[in-house]
């Protein structure tokens, strides 16, 4: 036997601390600089950070906002009727998830856009156990045209559907590092909780989900975690079980030590 002691294993790869996952994306997200509309650099970019985690095997879900290109409560409150508006923010979501499957394709990821409003030329019809099949496959699921219904947000779509699939948690990425006690940018004060219960959230009035989207989470513990997605590599972090942004669940709350 060889007394050879200078061979060292090679570094573990990380791996994740979830199974499936869903990840809800504002529209906004898909807009970068411009405000408006959709950057194809930024819409990269987000496709290279869910590549990197789709390599660490995990089953991946997405849903995407359409506020990048029509918001149905601003458009409401403008004098349009409620219901048209919404339905033309579902259209919008759905062109934000053709946008996110051209960009997660070129890096040779399979995708399938499942789509709450039919429409089969571009997108499959929802179907629980045929979107649960995509995932177990390794294929990427952008769930668009939110639950299908007027009055309900994509927030909400995003909590119904993460139970549907049987997701073991919401990775809700936003422009900001967490859920905060106060607005950080017009409270100096303002402290980050690492953790904060469903309960605090509805009755603080934190702003991470709308309250039907919270409450439907806290009937069925199903956990979130609030994180930058601006920050390059971060998706990556949360599902390998960094310590970033903020957990939303049952339990104690937390809030982060300044530094």
């Amino acid at each position: 036997m060889s007394s050879d002691s200078s061979s060292v294993a090679p570094p573990s790869q990380p791996k994740s601390v979830f199974k499936r996952i869903l990840l809800k994306l504002s529209g906004e997200a898909l807009e970068g600089d411009r405000g408006f509309g959709i950057d194809p650099v930024t819409v990269q970019t987000i496709a290279n950070q869910v590549r990197d985690v789709h390599a660490l095997g995990v089953e991946i879900a997405l849903v995407v906002g359409g506020g990048n290109i029509v918001r149905g409560s601003e458009a409401s409150a403008a004098g349009m009727d409620r219901a048209s508006a919404d339905y033309m923010g579902m259209l919008g979501t759905v062109i934000n998830s053709l946008a996110l499957q051209n960009a997660l394709e070129q890096l040779g990821i399979h995708t399938r856009v499942i789509s709450a409003i039919e429409m089969r030329q571009v997108a499959e019809p929802f179907i629980p156990r045929r979107a649960i099949r995509h995932l177990e496959k390794k294929r990427v699921v952008i769930f668009g045209a939110g639950t299908g219904s007027p009055f309900f947000t994509t927030d909400s779509t995003a909590a119904l559907r993460s139970l549907e699939i049987k997701a073991d948690v919401i990775l809700k990425a936003t422009k900001v590092d967490g859920i905060y006690t106060a607005d950080p940018m017009l409270d100096s004060t303002a402290q980050r909780y690492t953790h904060v219960t469903y309960q605090q959230v509805l009755e603080k009035g934190l702003k991470v989900m709308d309250a039907s989207a919270i409450a439907l989470c806290k009937d069925n513990q199903m956990p979130i975690v609030v994180f930058n997605l601006l920050i390059p590599g971060n998706i990556y972090r949360v599902v390998t079980g960094e310590a970033i942004g903020t957990f939303v669940g049952a339990g104690v709350t937390h809030l982060a030590a300044h530094g």
